[in-house]
């Protein structure tokens, strides 16, 4: 022991604090040269050990206030970004449980609960996202789908409903897959593949008893089974024109002969299915008109094929026909309008041409309907801005909703959540466009907001008031997110989402100044624009980047396509061969597509660029990203490149959420409020 312990007598004693706590307070030297000089030692000791925590505890306060900032927006961005959606209702043949998809777990999987609701139970357990899912009418198989490191390459399994007997129904390889219904006895599936043709997305059905799947034909161009006739001899074959030009066909089971039944002039978008008797075709469809409306087909014949009249059984003057699903009887219908983006439900009588009810929905968006056996009880999942996707199940008879599962949102109030406003005004050449704007609740109505525009891919998508989780988060830290549908949006009718084709998606890139001025007119500060989207919206964000340097502070580039002739050359064969009306064609609008490309442009860009992309994205492939990023860095434009080797096109995990979700919000943060805003075009 040294000098100033008991050996000597303790130099050193506990003073108590009026906290209850003891401080160690020091006595006057000693007088004896040994112990004085012990205790010298000892007090250089001390003084080093009291120093180094206070030199320790000073960096932490001199560094405390950024990093505090740090971790609160970590956290906050983190909550929202995990929080938990649950969609794809198929209900049991009984009626009594329900298969749905939930990301629970960190990664979308398969999930079974009561009807009546309860405790889940979990059915697939893969590292990937599951897509889809589809009870048998047999009851015996759950038909699923699953996205391998979220890529294209969509692989289609069976499973038993208690998680059993899992089995690979495609071949597990690069081809790209998709599920599509059962026959009404369960006997068979139909899926897709792309297996034969890499520029062909051709109709599979899959004997169960058998194991084995057949090739139904070989189509030309891409297409699937929309519906299989009760008696599985005839099937409706889907088959895309181009992209927002489709066609029907009924097609022979057995020999894969093929009639068309929906002859257009123009461009049409049309979906069908059997009535029970397999006499008359269900439609969703706009031939011949600009809104899409639920009507009715008969096949003349008996059911050999030949199209007869079609009627009209119930259109929107203000509206499209979202989807629709028929009861087993046949009959009734539940029909979902599209209203300026929120959903509308109508129970439709299909006996009497009558609409039966129009229940409310608890919020803006309803989509997966599927109508039990008995026809009592419609399953759907309902999301809104303020509410993530979850089941729900309404009791037919009466109208009324109960809520079936329950999304964790930990360390989230979703009622205070911000509802966003939509926006309506006008293009620089006269159209009507609108947007939703995210306003945050401290937003001062006399001083500008900073805020970031968000496009939506497609082009053919459409902006809604969905459950957004990226949205949210930038509206906690205090920045606006502007929404809109610019020309080429679906939901507006088949005239708008045309106005973008070819050439004319300059006047769609025009668009984005008008939005900027929108979102000004709305209390946006000028010099504190973002903007932000994915796949098309990618394209839009380097368009704006490029066409409109002034006007952006910064801009978040997501899986984005920038340059045509990569885009055409890289991505999927069939993506290729469907894109050419909506883009222009590589072998005949080469120059054209030159022209539009942003990538030609990109030394035009001041504006500090964030860049994600999937490693595994064959739609618009990571050399998009690559293009982007090589330049901004070779300029010297602040530039941070997040590339996600686990995903594809878009984030299926909830991990990968986060992470993006945290990084596109620093981003903006630090450029929109932090001390670069406002200091990004200015300085490079």
């Amino acid at each position: 022991m040294n000098g100033a312990t008991a050996g000597t007598g303790s130099r050193s004693r506990f003073r108590s604090r009026a906290d209850g706590t003891r401080e160690i307070a020091l006595s006057p030297l000693p007088r004896t040269r040994g112990e004085r000089g012990d205790t010298i030692r000892g007090m250089k000791l001390t003084r080093r050990l009291i120093v180094l925590p206070l030199l320790a505890l000073l960096a932490l306060l001199t560094a405390s206030p950024s990093r505090a900032a740090d971790d609160d927006l970590e956290r906050t961005v983190s909550l929202m970004a995990k929080i938990c959606s649950a969609t794809s209702p198929s209900f049991s043949p009984d009626g009594k449980t329900i298969a749905y998809i939930t990301n629970i777990g960190g990664t979308p999987q398969v999930w079974t609960v009561d009807a009546a609701g309860g405790y889940p139970q979990l059915v697939t357990a893969f590292d990937d996202a599951v897509t889809s899912v589809e009870w048998s009418p047999d009851g015996g198989w759950l038909a699923f789908s699953v996205a391998p490191g979220g890529g294209m390459n969509v692989q289609v399994y069976l499973v038993r409903p208690d998680g059993t007997g899992v089995k690979r129904l495609t071949d597990g390889g690069k081809e790209n897959n998709a599920l599509g219904p059962w026959s009404h006895d369960g006997s068979l599936l139909a899926t897709t593949s792309n297996r034969r043709s890499g520029a062909a997305i051709d109709p599979y059905v899959y004997d169960v008893a058998s194991g084995t799947s057949r090739m139904v034909l070989e189509n030309k161009g891409v297409g699937g089974f929309d519906d299989l006739s009760r008696d599985k001899k005839l099937a409706v074959l889907n088959r895309l024109v181009s992209r927002g030009d489709n066609d029907l066909y009924l097609v022979d089971v057995a020999s894969g002969k093929e009639t068309l039944l929906t002859a257009h002039s123009g461009t049409a978008s049309i979906a069908g299915a059997f009535a029970p008797d397999g006499r008359a075709l269900y439609l969703s469809t706009n031939a011949g008109r600009d809104l899409a409306a639920f009507a009715k087909m008969e096949l003349l014949n008996g059911a050999s094929g030949a199209p007869g009249k079609v009627t009209i059984l119930a259109e929107r003057p203000d509206a499209e026909l979202q989807s629709f699903t028929l009861n087993d009887a046949g009959t009734a219908a539940a029909l979902v309008w599209n209203v300026a983006g929120r959903s509308e439900l109508e129970l439709f009588d299909l006996k009497t041409g009558r609409s039966i009810a129009k229940p409310k929905l608890p919020a803006e968006i309803a989509f997966g309907l599927d109508f039990s056996r008995d026809g009592r009880q419609l399953a759907m999942a309902i999301s809104g801005a303020a509410t993530p996707a979850d089941v729900w199940v309404m009791d037919v008879a009466t109208g009324s909703l109960r809520q079936i599962t329950r999304s964790p949102h930990a360390g989230v109030d979703l009622a205070k959540l911000v509802r966003p406003e939509l926006v309506a005004f006008r293009a620089h050449d006269g159209v009507a466009l609108s947007g939703w704007l995210y306003k945050p609740t401290n937003a001062s109505a006399t001083a500008p907001f900073p805020a970031v525009l968000s496009f939506h891919g497609g082009p053919e998508g459409q902006e809604r008031p969905g459950f957004n989780s990226q949205y949210q988060a930038l509206v906690s830290r205090g920045i606006a997110v502007f929404a809109p549908n610019v020309r080429g949006s679906s939901g507006f009718g088949k005239k708008f989402v045309n106005l973008d084709n070819g050439a004319l998606r300059v006047e769609g890139v025009k668009d984005i100044q008008d939005c900027v001025n929108a979102a000004v007119k709305a209390g946006a500060d000028p010099k504190r624009i973002g903007i932000m989207g994915g796949s098309y919206g990618g394209y839009m964000v380097v368009a704006g980047l490029t066409e409109y340097p002034d006007l952006f502070a910064a801009g978040a580039d997501l899986f984005g396509v920038v340059n045509f002739e990569t885009f055409f050359q890289h991505t999927e064969p069939w993506m290729a061969a469907i894109s050419t009306v909506e883009y222009g064609d590589p072998k005949t609008e080469a120059e054209m597509l030159r022209r539009l490309s942003p990538i030609h442009k990109v030394d035009r860009i001041t504006a500090p660029t964030i860049v994600l992309h999937g490693a595994n994205d064959t739609n618009v492939p990571v050399v998009e990203a690559e293009q982007v990023v090589d330049s901004l860095k070779k300029r010297g434009v602040p530039v941070e490149y997040v590339l996600f080797p686990d995903e594809g096109h878009g984030w299926r995990k909830t991990a990968n959420r986060i992470k993006s979700a945290v990084a596109v919000t620093k981003w903006f943060e630090k450029y929109l409020k932090g001390d670069a805003a406002g200091a990004g075009k200015a300085a490079y």
